[in-house]
């Protein structure tokens, strides 16, 4: 009997666990899917050196003596601006990350240059900093101008960038 019980103890502490993993988040979800380096286009995404980068250049080779044409595929790296180039059969898959995008409403910046960012259904993120670009110089100007700003955050494989900003205009 005593296998019985230490049994339902088991199946007790996993309904409390199943708890905690619904609220974490992704169940499991792969953060890149397959795909034939043939069917990659300029201006989308794959994994190049393992990181995920946009494609500026596709250069296709024609067919050689092994029987597979090749594609040499520069890209720039999605979260540092890093160039970094690959080469492979284009009868063969890569990996291609999967990439969300999300608008949020910028409530605040602070001092160290953290955003404050609420979403459409009211979940607030403060884990973003402000880029350095362009891009951070806007939004900053904008919100000491006190305009409303809608934040686009770009994410994939555990990371997350602010691409985007354009003033809130009601329709």
């Amino acid at each position: 009997m005593p296998c019985g019980s230490s049994h339902a103890l088991i199946i007790i502490e996993m309904e409390g666990q199943d708890d905690d993993f619904v609220a974490a988040g992704n169940a499991g979800a792969s953060a890149t899917v397959p795909q034939q380096a043939g069917s990659i286009k300029k201006g989308g995404y794959c994994l190049l050196k393992g990181r995920p980068c946009r494609i500026v250049d596709i250069a296709i080779s024609k067919t050689g003596k092994h029987g597979h044409a090749k594609a040499r595929f520069t890209g720039i790296d999605v979260f540092t601006g890093n160039k970094y180039e690959d080469m492979c059969p284009t009868s063969h898959n890569m990996e291609v990350p999967v990439v969300t995008r999300k608008d949020y409403t910028l409530v605040d910046i602070t001092a160290e240059r953290f955003v404050s960012l609420m979403s459409e259904d009211g979940d607030q993120k403060d884990d973003l900093r402000l880029p350095t670009d362009d891009v951070g110089a806007s939004i900053r100007s904008m919100f000491d101008e006190g305009k409303q700003i809608v934040i686009s955050v770009i994410g994939t494989m555990g990371e997350e960038k602010i691409v985007a900003a354009k003033e809130f205009k009601e329709e």
